[in-house]
């Protein structure tokens, strides 16, 4: 089955309306001619080249409202969810350019003034402007209420940040972060608020560029003394977690069609091999054991991708939250991709531990998501917690 073969498949499901299955069709038409030429070398070339191609050919207008020239009037979660599966299918690189475009800006176009939206979004929209989601802290990844990182006043018009972030994602190629701090006005999470700062503000240093098993742009900052306006907060003083968690809202999902489409691309190159691969005098396929590895994995690409666009179709519908649904769809979906790519490796023997080989770069590439957007066992948590807290609801309403 080719690869247009099975995104027909998918657009097929009646998630989906005549306006998501032209942008999938173009898209992955472009990504094919496209992305193979550009820069694979340079990370931090690589990726601005990623974002540039996609802002000119006008697919960065989904991580846009149409206000500021997108799509729709919001933003659609379906939409970014087949952007990112079609893209991780095809270069890892491109579905984080893209996906980062999206998250980093996400809390602007939630939250910010019409004069912020105004300012930084029409970068975002064409690839000029490349943000940043700066959340995460050294003793604060999955624990957000933790950030210590502090933003006091100095002056009447101005806060000052100091502190330091760390796994910032676009880290060191930000023009603009979106930078989560403390303000003090009530205990733990209550007191947290966001501020969108400009990579060049004096005071802002990338001290630290990481480097991962799949490289991605990743650094730690350090905040000595920024001064930001207070017009650059986003929401209302004290409605940093509110703005991170709405944020994370949309784009939760997201990670998991990105995991989505990792693994239909291993269990492509699966079907591939095995079809090929001669082994005991007829192909690898015809074994039952490869028969059965495939079964589970062709399972399980469709099982998380079905969580996956459940949870965006709910958003998309008017859902205020899709909290649970999200958590499901970020933890089935990695977990799942995680095997089935682990299953493909397997299955090209010595071939799939080979640097340049496709399924040892999925290999690698699928790792982060079971981690970032809050890890799995924090997942597991979420859905705990609000599985339990509809019952407490139902009980709630049972006794009026």
């Amino acid at each position: 089955m080719t690869p247009a073969d099975t995104l027909a498949d998918l657009l097929a499901w009646p998630f989906f309306d005549a306006a998501h299955r032209s942008f999938a069709g173009a898209l992955g038409e472009w990504a094919d001619g496209t992305l193979s030429a550009l820069p694979h070398e340079d990370l931090d070339a690589a990726c601005r080249a990623r974002v540039r191609a996609l802002g000119e050919a006008g697919f960065l207008k989904a991580v846009v409202a149409d206000q500021h020239g997108g799509l729709y009037p919001r933003l659609d979660v379906r939409t970014l969810c087949l952007a990112r599966e079609i893209l991780a299918w095809r270069d890892g690189l491109a579905d984080f350019a893209f996906a980062m475009q999206g998250l980093g800006s996400g809390a602007i176009t939630l939250y910010g003034s019409d004069e912020t939206k105004s300012r930084y979004l029409p970068g975002v929209r064409d690839g000029r402007t490349i943000p940043a989601f700066a959340l995460s802290e050294p003793e604060a990844g999955s624990d957000v209420a933790a950030l210590a990182t502090t933003a006091r006043p100095d002056g009447a018009g101005h806060v000052r940040l100091d502190g330091r972030k760390t796994w910032i994602s676009n880290g060191g190629i930000a023009d603009v972060y979106v930078v989560f701090a403390r303000t003090g006005e009530g205990p733990g999470a209550k007191g947290l608020s966001a501020f969108v700062v400009d990579a060049d503000t004096p005071g802002l240093a990338v001290s630290q560029r990481i480097e991962v098993i799949k490289p991605h742009p990743l650094a730690s900052l350090d905040f000595s003394g920024v001064r930001v306006p207070v017009a650059n907060r986003l929401g209302r003083p004290g409605e940093g977690f509110k703005v991170a968690m709405a944020t994370l809202d949309i784009f939760r999902a997201t990670v998991g069609a990105a995991a989505v489409g990792f693994a239909r691309r291993a269990l492509f190159e699966t079907v591939e091999r095995t079809a090929n691969r001669q082994l005991f005098g007829a192909p690898l396929a015809d074994l039952q054991l490869t028969q059965a590895a495939i079964a589970d994995s062709a399972t399980e690409v469709d099982a998380g991708a079905l969580l996956v666009y459940r949870a965006a179709w709910q958003k998309d519908q008017g859902a205020p939250r899709v909290t649970r649904e999200a958590a499901m769809a970020k933890m089935f979906a990695s977990e799942a991709a995680q095997r089935v790519i682990d299953r493909a490796v397997q299955l090209h023997g010595g071939l799939g531990v080979t640097k340049g080989v496709k399924v040892e770069e999925l290999y690698r590439e699928i790792r982060a998501l079971r981690i970032y957007e809050g890890a799995t066992e924090v997942q597991k948590l979420v859905i705990a917690r609000e599985t339990m807290k509809r019952r407490a609801d139902e009980s709630a309403l049972a006794a009026e």
